[in-house]
């Protein structure tokens, strides 16, 4: 029996495969440092916990709305007013099975076969494949070290066609640390809207930033950029809450049907517990953001200092997410390659 040639097309996580490898080597007693994985190293908050095991206790174990919780939803919408400046209704907010879901999602309701989507690279190593499976095209734009690793508007340009549905941006970005400011965002936006674009906006990373850089919301800047934005965000990198599974999308109200379509047919509600958890997030202490935050600034600095003196590599200091993105052209090796030596060679997990 074969497979679909939709799944013969994919190809396997590298991040996965990375990390599954340092685990299996850690799993026999060899000593790895790993940096393989885009998950923090902190515990949830315990009152983030707390409020999941109560609901847990409480029987609350059944069916949800298959967009989550009223009140989840609600609170989102509060919160994207409140801190990114945007104005969403609850019915306008999709709860979902992590921010990984909530592209992909996003992706099934607007794309089609036929269809291209621009993806600059970098590019967290999901996006193409998530792209694939809905039937339409991923677009590779290269970007440089020397622009910061950001796609330039002439690069947006010169990558569209008739056929262009979306761009996908990750500000800031994995595994770049970039973040697009204000008038970079609106500039892809003007050439967006000419064209009826979407503009996937996956926020995940939105409150680890560093040196003073602004996290902007796409969808604040205008009434042309809210209605083409889809807004991806979620749980797991602020509040340390990755294997809880919980993201989030905020979309005009036609692709937020159509989603809340999709999932009911696929995944339904996600885990209902787990939302009364995210709800605590929201409304509870946020000082853990900050701690981790800091913890993570330092490392950055840390990190970026040792690179920074290696012969023959070079690296842009990141302005947000944790990732430190090293430029190994020089070593003329492919980043698989030099990626299975280090493990193999010196313990060290990278991707």
């Amino acid at each position: 029996m074969e497979i679909s040639g939709r799944a013969a097309q994919l190809t396997p996580s590298l991040t996965l495969s990375i990390d599954a490898k340092a685990k299996a080597m850690k799993a026999e007693g060899i000593d790895v440092c790993g940096f393989g994985a885009g998950e923090p190293d902190f515990d949830t908050p315990e009152h983030i916990k707390q409020a999941a095991i109560a609901a847990l206790q409480s029987g609350f174990t059944k069916y949800t709305p298959s967009s989550g919780i009223p009140e989840l939803r609600q609170a989102i919408a509060e919160k994207l007013a409140a801190d990114n400046g945007v104005n969403y209704k609850a019915t306008q907010i999709i709860v979902s099975n992590g921010a990984k879901h909530a592209c992909y999602n996003a992706i099934l309701a607007t794309c089609q076969p036929g269809d291209e989507v621009i993806i600059p690279a970098p590019y967290w190593v999901s996006y193409p494949d998530m792209v694939r499976l809905s039937g339409a095209d991923a677009v590779i734009i290269p970007t440089s070290e020397r622009n910061g690793w950001k796609i330039r508007p002439e690069d947006f340009e010169n990558a569209m066609t008739p056929r262009t549905k979306m761009l996908i941006l990750n500000s800031p970005g994995n595994p770049s640390g970039s973040v697009y400011t204000r008038e970079e965002l609106e500039a892809l936006v003007d050439i967006a809207a000419g064209e009826d674009i979407y503009i996937l906006s996956d926020e995940i990373y939105e409150k680890l930033v560093y040196d003073g850089a602004k996290h902007v919301s796409i969808a604040s800047l205008s009434k042309e950029a809210y209605d083409l934005t889809l807004t991806v965000n979620g749980f797991s990198k602020s509040y340390a809450m990755t294997g809880w599974r919980l993201g989030y999308l905020a979309a005009p109200e036609a692709v937020a049907k159509a989603v809340d379509s999709i999932q009911s047919h696929s995944t339904a509600n996600p885990c209902s517990f787990a939302q009364k958890g995210a709800l605590a997030a929201l409304k509870g202490d946020q000082q853990p953001i900050t701690d981790m935050r800091d913890e993570f600034d330092m490392r950055r600095n840390y990190m970026f200092d040792r690179v920074s003196k290696i012969p023959n590599v070079t690296a842009v200091k990141p302005q947000g997410a944790f990732y430190v993105l090293v430029n190994i052209s020089q070593l003329g090796l492919t980043s698989q390659n030099f990626a299975d030596r280090l493990l193999s060679k010196a313990n060290v997990a990278v991707v």
